[in-house]
């Protein structure tokens, strides 16, 4: 029962600010970072024992026991459950620590606090599952939880608004998510994982007539369809084509957790998924190709946005939406090691890049256009070195984390036959457009000559330790994760996967060309922003119709509002008019006359005079008289 603490302790931290909250104030770190660093620290010993490839299995309590559906509730830790503990421990632990800094002095500050640890604690239960139902549920709840923290500064109306298409979105992925889940049920009898994974293979000839109730026709495989609708959810809560657009705005939220969502928590969660299912998916072709191009298409599309982006976060965020892109491509090619050892590697180095972003905004007074900025890298030394280090392992420089983990990706995906060698193209040359952008923010935000507002230029200065460290320790991460041996670990959680060969002719040429790539795009980087800064301008109006589209996030947004936002609006505010205030307003506020009127009618004959009561029983007599008569 020891490892059941690890989301308890995040869940007790939340109870304790949710109801002392208000008394505790800005003392709240007291009771969630301890808590989150016990948590760390159990799931070491977790990690430790699963190591030489144990699963440990915790039952806790039986949630539903009805007729053929009996529910256990327990906990599963095997490797890739305890990777998935390390990072998200680590990485909430350190925006913990982060946040100290950062909020001091929030009127939200205890509620922020409480937050980030039931935001934790959904995560960890939700990679801690041992069925599907208690993922869906936990999956909703990190959902819940994103929305309050993306909303956290609500008198902001574009955190509203943020807050609220994060939420929307993610249902429209969640209602297939929800589908697939039942449909596990009808066709497993079950929602426990290791049952449906040991029937998997049996099931794989089932089929589902999607037309049955029509009368029947069409003929598709149950487990291609399961998985399909399960990558729905997966699509929403990871942020990818077509339901990425709630990634970018989340971006309103309090820079700690755009560190948290992008980099551990929500947005892996459908990485994850995808992987703790692969039993399921490797019965599909159909299903993985579906996976695989749907991450080659994110993958492009984020790292091309994020090349005429202005706003610092917002181009560390559409880089998380491309290399989200890389790890559900790398699954979807059945290179799970290789995808969840960059997920790891990526929950380090993004990490750092958001809070790295967040201790520039606290120096230049939340100034978050790169353009206004400019000269920073020696006023705020520790936050440059680490940016770098950063920027390095996003860009697959060698020797950083990043590296290790994106060659391992390429590598898996270029064994994967014909429709990976088109991915591990794209890859490559993604890898050059990841190293431009990275480094443009490098140059343009730390390099050259300050354009810092005036009134706060003798202001900016390095935030306190309480930031720094955490920045220093995550830089550290972003390198000596590529040396321990991750993707020989996790191979114990898949052992139909053999990785990534890194010995032939192809296995080196991908190697070099990516590497190559890298370095092109830092050196294209420098060329434009610190040797010929006229160049960009140049180029924008030469290509001033691909660079509005990128700048304008392929109008995807736009087209949203158009076919979807704006009709519903139009409908919504008509059947506001037509039935809300024509008919049900109407009905009600007519009952209401009647009622006046009745009381108004029986008002006038109560006069006070007995000959008027008397005449008026007299004439009702009469009347009952006459119509006993006649009928």
């Amino acid at each position: 029962m020891l490892y059941a603490l690890i989301p308890l302790l995040p869940l007790l931290a939340f109870v304790v600010l949710g109801l002392f909250g208000h008394h505790i104030k800005e003392r709240a770190h007291f009771v969630a970072v301890p808590a989150v660093c016990l948590s760390f620290l159990i799931s070491l010993v977790a990690f430790s024992e699963v190591a030489n490839g144990n699963v440990l299995e915790i039952p806790l309590y039986t949630w539903a026991d009805s007729g053929d559906l009996s529910i256990q509730i327990g906990l599963y830790v095997d490797q890739l459950t305890a990777a998935m503990l390390m990072l998200v421990t680590i990485v909430s632990g350190l925006v913990h620590v982060y946040t100290i800094g950062y909020m001091h002095g929030e009127p939200g500050y205890a509620r922020f606090f409480g937050n980030i640890a039931l935001f934790t604690f959904s995560m960890l239960m939700l990679v801690m599952a041992d069925n599907f139902l208690q993922l869906f549920v936990f999956w909703e709840a990190v959902g819940l939880c994103s929305y309050l923290l993306i909303g956290h500064w609500y008198e902001r109306a574009s955190a509203r608004a943020a807050a609220t298409k994060a939420f929307i979105v993610n249902r429209i992925g969640d209602f297939g998510f929800m589908l697939g889940i039942l449909l596990v049920f009808v066709v497993f009898g079950t929602l426990q994982y290791q049952p449906v994974f040991s029937a998997a293979n049996a099931q794989a000839g089932a089929s589902v007539d999607l037309l049955g109730s029509l009368g029947g026709g069409w003929e598709v495989s149950a487990v291609t369809l399961i998985c399909l609708l399960l990558f729905v959810g997966a699509v929403g809560k990871s942020a990818q084509v077509p339901l990425h657009v709630w990634l970018p705005d989340a971006m309103e939220g309090p820079t700690p957790i755009s560190a948290l969502i992008h980099a551990a928590t929500m947005v892996t969660a459908g990485v994850f998924m995808v992987a703790r299912l692969s039993p399921l998916y490797n019965l599909s072709s159909i299903a993985m190709d579906v996976v695989a191009v749907v991450g080659g298409v994110t993958m492009v599309v984020g790292a091309t946005i994020a090349l005429t982006q202005t706003d610092i976060k917002r181009i560390v965020a559409y880089s998380t939406l491309s290399q989200l892109g890389y790890m559900i491509m790398a699954c979807g090619l059945g290179g799970y090691v290789s995808g969840i050892y960059h997920l790891l590697t990526h929950g380090a180095f993004k990490a750092l890049l958001f809070l790295g972003c967040g201790s520039v905004i606290l120096a230049v007074h939340h100034e978050q256009d790169m353009r206004h900025m400019g000269g920073l890298k020696d006023k705020l030394p520790v936050t440059y070195w680490t940016f770098v280090v950063g920027s390095l392992a996003l860009a697959g420089f060698p020797l950083t984390a990043g590296f290790f983990s994106k060659d391992e990706l390429l590598l898996s995906a270029w064994n994967a036959g014909t429709l990976g060698q088109i991915l591990t193209v794209l890859g490559v040359l993604t890898a050059g457009l990841t190293a431009f952008y990275s480094f443009r923010l490098v140059f343009v935000t730390f390099w050259g000559e300050s354009r810092i507002d005036p009134h706060h230029t003798d202001h900016v200065h390095e935030p306190a330790r309480v930031v720094t460290v955490p920045l220093l320790v995550l830089a550290a991460l972003s390198i000596v994760t590529g040396y321990i041996g991750i993707p020989e670990f996790l191979q114990h959680a898949f052992p139909a996967n053999q990785g990534a060969s890194h010995h032939g002719p192809a296995a080196m040429g991908i190697m070099v060309m990516a590497t190559l790539a890298g370095f092109i795009g830092i050196g294209m980087a420098y060329a434009f922003y610190v040797k010929s800064p006229e160049i960009p301008d140049r180029l924008m109006a030469k290509w001033q119709t691909l660079y509005r589209c990128s700048l304008n996030k392929w109008y995807v947004d736009e087209a949203y509002d158009k076919a979807f936002v704006n009709p519903t609006f139009r409908i919504a505010d008509e059947m506001w008019k037509k039935v809300d205030i024509a008919i049900i307003d109407n009905a009600v506020n007519g009952v209401a006359r009647g009622f006046a009127w009745w009381g108004w009618v029986t008002r006038t004959i109560q006069t006070g005079q007995t000959q008027n009561y008397a005449l008026g029983m007299t004439v009702g007599a009469v009347i009952i008289l006459t119509a006993y008569v006649l009928f």
